[in-house]
């Protein structure tokens, strides 16, 4: 058996930078043994497998370990492989998921994310692990969502110098762990770590801003915000509260195509 196989770096201009997925085009579904096996060889944070609908796609995503119900960056490369080297003649794109219906728009270089929002709630009692975790550094409050927790910290310095241990977060019985902040030259700025998942930081993680951009939505006023992820590679995106959905734009770039040769 063959494949096509691409990776991209997505929520970046540039190569090295913003979050690298794996993209795999598939006329068909294989087993979910031969697609975790082949994320888990990649082993990179996600790699999408899509294969062709009646209205669209159907999209699927894979950590080296686990299949995940959502992941923004490696949608966001998906949508590129569809737009700019399948030549997709639409400009925009409906992805059936495990989240439900996904649109990506395309606008010049860049695409736009159309997610479901992540309704979440403050923590009343802080989870003990977690506050270990982030050592010395003390969060203004914790929020839990679908599928993360969240910390709020004081500053974006907080968030950038942050170490936690990864160990203790691996232990939260959640997805990851977003740590945000009001950014100094941006809106927000966040970092994202998912030991559970097989990532001990992920690079930009565009499903943690459907929880970021209702949340700072609110503290701010605004429901269009700028972004950073600070983690070593970064990442920038534009996101807009839209009711229920949130935008989230980013560009991508291609970094490597080949195949995969599976006996």
């Amino acid at each position: 058996m063959q494949f096509p196989i691409y990776q991209l770096d997505a929520f970046s201009n540039h190569i090295f930078g913003g979050n690298p997925a794996a993209v795999v085009p598939l006329t068909y579904w294989p087993s979910d043994e031969l697609m975790q096996a082949i994320a888990a060889e990649n082993n990179l944070a996600e790699t999408a497998f899509y294969v062709p609908t009646e209205t669209g796609f159907h999209i699927r995503w894979f950590t080296p370990t686990v299949e995940v119900d959502l992941c923004g960056h490696a949608t966001l490369a998906t949508a590129y492989v569809v737009f700019f080297i399948e030549n997709y003649p639409h400009d925009k794109i409906n992805f059936d998921s495990r989240s439900g219906v996904l649109r990506v728009c395309k606008e010049g270089d860049w695409l736009v994310l159309d997610f479901p929002i992540d309704h979440f709630h403050k923590q009343l009692v802080s989870p003990p692990a977690l506050l270990e975790a982030l050592g010395d550094i003390v969060p203004l409050e914790i929020l839990r969502g679908k599928t993360d927790f969240m910390a709020v910290l004081a500053s974006e310095e907080q968030v950038r110098t942050l170490q936690p241990d990864v160990i203790l977060l691996s232990t939260l019985p959640v997805r990851g762990v977003i740590v945000t902040a009001k950014g100094d030259s941006v809106d927000f700025v966040s970092r994202f770590f998912a030991p559970q998942s097989g990532i001990a930081e992920d690079p930009v993680t565009g499903s943690a801003h459907t929880t970021l951009t209702p949340y700072w939505a609110e503290k701010l006023g605004k429901n269009e915000l700028s972004a950073l992820q600070v983690s070593n590679r970064g990442g920038v995106l534009k996101t807009k509260l839209l009711g229920n959905r949130v935008e989230i734009a980013g560009q991508v770039r291609l970094y490597m195509k080949g195949t995969i040769e599976v006996e």
